[in-house]
C-alpha cells in the first residue's frame, strides 16, 4: 500500500482548532493524530476528552489516538466512544498488554502498540499477529519539535523483518521529528504511516507540506 501520512494535532494552532481540521480534512492526509498525555506516564499534560469529542465532529478522517498514559485499560471504551478509530497504548504502560489490546478490538477500533526509543522491538514477537499496528517513537514522548534519533532506522527495519516473518499484517507508525529529509529513509526502511507535527503545521503551506509527504 502506499504510505499514510497523519498530522499531530499537538502542533496545531489550538486558537484555531477549527481551520486546522478543516486544513487536514482538504489536504492528502489520511489521519489525524492525537497524542494524549496525562502528565504521569509523560512530564506533559494535553488534550482529553471535551477537547476530542468536538475534533470528531469536524473531522473528516479516522482519528489515531496515542495514548501517552498510566494504565490506559481505564479509558479505552471512552476514548472509542469520544470518536477514536485506532487506538495506540505504550507497551510500557500496559501489565496485560494482550488483554488490553483485544480489548480495544472488541469495541471495534484497530489496536496499536507504541515503543519508546529505549524498548526493543524483540518484545513484541509473542503478540506481533494481535496487533493492528506499531508505533515506533523516534523521540522521547511527550514534547513536539525533538530532533529525530538516528537508531529508529535500525529498530524500524527489524520490526519489519519481524512482522514479515511472522506473518502479522500489523503497519509501522513513526512518530518524532519526522520531516521531509528524513521521510524516504523511513518509508525504505519500512513504514507506513508517516506522523509529523512541527514539519506539516509550522510550515508556510502545510497542505503543500502534507502533499510533499505523500509523494515521498
Amino acid at each position: 500500500m502506499n504510505h499514510l501520512v497523519a498530522p499531530s494535532l499537538l502542533s496545531a494552532d489550538f486558537l484555531n482548532l477549527e481551520r486546522e481540521i478543516e486544513m487536514v480534512n482538504r489536504s492528502q492526509a489520511d489521519w489525524f493524530h492525537l497524542d494524549v498525555m496525562d502528565g504521569v506516564f509523560v512530564p506533559n499534560i494535553s488534550f482529553g476528552f471535551p477537547v476530542i469529542e468536538k475534533i470528531a465532529k469536524k473531522a473528516a478522517k479516522p482519528l489515531d489516538v496515542h495514548l501517552m498514559i498510566t494504565d490506559p485499560d481505564r479509558f479505552i471504551e471512552r476514548f472509542r466512544k469520544t470518536g477514536a478509530d485506532v487506538i495506540s497504548v505504550h507497551y510500557e504502560a500496559c501489565n496485560h498488554l494482550h488483554r488490553t489490546l483485544h480489548a480495544i478490538r472488541s469495541l471495534g477500533a484497530k489496536a496499536g502498540v507504541v515503543l519508546n526509543p529505549h524498548t526493543s522491538v524483540e518484545l513484541l514477537k509473542d503478540i506481533i499477529c494481535d496487533v493492528d499496528l506499531v508505533l515506533i517513537m523516534s523521540v522521547n514522548p511527550g514534547f513536539g519539535g525533538q530532533k529525530f534519533i538516528e537508531q529508529s532506522i535500525p529498530k524500524i527495519e527489524r520490526l519489519k523483518s519481524l512482522i514479515t516473518a511472522s506473518g502479522s499484517g500489523a503497519l509501522i507508525e513513526v512518530d518524532g521529528g519526522v520531516d521531509l529529509q528524513n521521510a524516504p529513509r523511513l518509508i525504505a526502511a519500512g513504514v507506513d504511516v508517516l506522523v509529523a507535527g512541527n514539519t506539516i503545521f509550522s510550515s508556510a503551506d502545510p497542505e503543500n507540506t502534507i502533499q510533499r509527504l505523500k509523494a515521498v
